[in-house]
């Protein structure tokens, strides 16, 4: 069974998220949606609710589960037999940071390869940090959230 993590915290999931996920889906038996708990990171909104909004964002999707974790993404992927990690670039910084972290889970484990989407151009702008800075600002950030759960975000 060939099982994928999609890992990131979606703080919110945006629709660049869901689009890799979404991309990723024929390749994979089994994508996780593996939701990051970083006890020094300051979260926007709380795990139930993001955990919440992937399930809505993906009900209609057998192949996707939703799940946290706290400590190394690889050792995650052990614990859940994934051998894959799919990750999104928007950018050439985006493949700088994340190829140096691919490398490093190849090292402390050989049997987990990360598969790079690159994220369509018309998305290439949209990020969690930028939409987290809009909707702490009162601005409109439904057209970068999945439409499920754009009402969520409407002011």
């Amino acid at each position: 069974m060939k099982i994928a993590l999609f890992p990131g915290s979606f703080d919110p999931i945006t629709i660049g998220h869901e689009n890799i996920i979404r991309r990723a889906l024929p390749l994979f038996d089994k994508i996780i949606v593996g939701i990051g708990i970083n006890t020094n990171k300051k979260y926007l909104f709380s795990l139930e609710q993001r955990e919440k909004w992937i399930k809505q964002v993906f009900a209609d999707e057998s192949k996707v589960e939703v799940k946290s974790y706290q400590g190394l993404t690889v050792d995650f992927c052990k614990k859940e037999n994934a051998n894959f990690i799919v990750r999104g670039l928007r950018n050439s910084a985006d493949y700088g940071f994340e190829s140096n972290i691919a490398q490093m889970n190849q090292y402390l484990h050989a049997n987990i390869e990360t598969i790079f989407f690159q994220t369509t151009p018309e998305l290439s702008a949209i990020n969690s940090t930028i939409v987290r800075d809009i909707i702490i600002n009162k601005g409109n950030a439904s057209k970068f959230v999945p439409v499920i759960i754009s009402n969520d975000f409407k002011n």
